[in-house]
């Protein structure tokens, strides 16, 4: 299974450092965080074509909410996927992973007509439907990221994503399997991939404490044996800690992920 890392959890002061040491750490790939990655884009070509290791995916992050009730702010985040996507194209990663909305509810409950839940759902839908062609059309998927109960009040659990997705039904756009809120939300990990194994097409790597893995106590072992039994062929990326903001621990954990990186390779991937 292929391996990556994400860059704040590089401690290299340059990106052909962060490169050579992922290289050196045995891991396959980088994922990169999509705010200010536009002029990173030929630094990142450049070391990745000097290294051999590939840009792995686009985590685009916290950045304006897709979901505001602001026509405004919808269109600003609506462009700045597009950048995500522009630049996963640019430096050749595989896809760009989002979480549609972080907190509570934005949207006014217009019950009984709707639920504030439903209407983001709706909008959601029609926002992935004028960007997933965009995605294909410049090679690159899009990952929804289901996260937990206590980030967000919509789309928790991995079922609840790959319905949205399997409403979409398009090639471009996948579910993100991040194993630190599958420990939160989901009664089996293994099973809800299972389940879900039509539409996993990225995970994010996080033991249960949202420490490296080794580090708590998920199954990692039976992850991978769901993972496997559903020939998926995507990326695993590390993203553990404080994620997006990681520089100050970054030492840390190119110390502590050789060991980690070994226990997962134990353990089928």
């Amino acid at each position: 299974m292929k391996i990556a890392i994400q860059e704040d959890m590089l401690s290299g002061q340059s990106i052909v450092a962060k490169f050579e040491q992922a290289q050196t750490l045995g891991a396959d790939g980088i994922e990169f965080w999509g705010r200010g990655l536009a002029a990173k884009v030929p630094d990142i070509v450049e070391a990745s074509l000097k290294t051999g290791v590939p840009a792995a995916a686009v985590n685009h992050g916290r950045q304006s909410r897709f979901l505001a009730p602001d026509a405004a702010e919808r269109e600003v985040a609506l462009a700045e996927l597009r950048d995500s996507i522009c630049c996963a194209a640019d430096i050749g990663a595989a896809g760009v992973i989002f979480v549609p909305h972080f907190d509570g509810p934005a949207i006014p409950d217009l019950s009984p007509w709707m639920t504030a839940s439903e209407l983001e759902l709706e909008l959601l839908y029609t926002h992935l439907r004028t960007l997933e062609d965009f995605a294909m059309s410049m090679g690159v998927l899009l990952f929804v990221e289901p996260v937990n109960r206590y980030e967000t009040h919509l789309l928790n659990r991995v079922n609840q994503a790959a319905a949205l997705v399997r409403r979409l039904n398009h090639p471009s756009v996948q579910v993100v399997a991040d194993l630190f809120h599958m420990a939160l939300e989901e009664d089996n990990i293994a099973a809800a991939i299972r389940a879900n194994a039509d539409k996993v097409g990225h995970v994010h790597l996080a033991d249960s404490n949202r420490r490296l893995p080794g580090q708590g106590t998920t199954d990692f072992a039976a992850a991978a044996a769901a993972l496997t039994a559903i020939n998926f062929n995507g990326w695993a990326a590390y993203e553990c800690g404080a994620p997006g903001a990681n520089g100050h621990r970054a030492a840390y954990y190119v110390q502590e992920l050789p060991a980690s990186i070994a226990y997962l390779r134990e353990r089928g991937w």
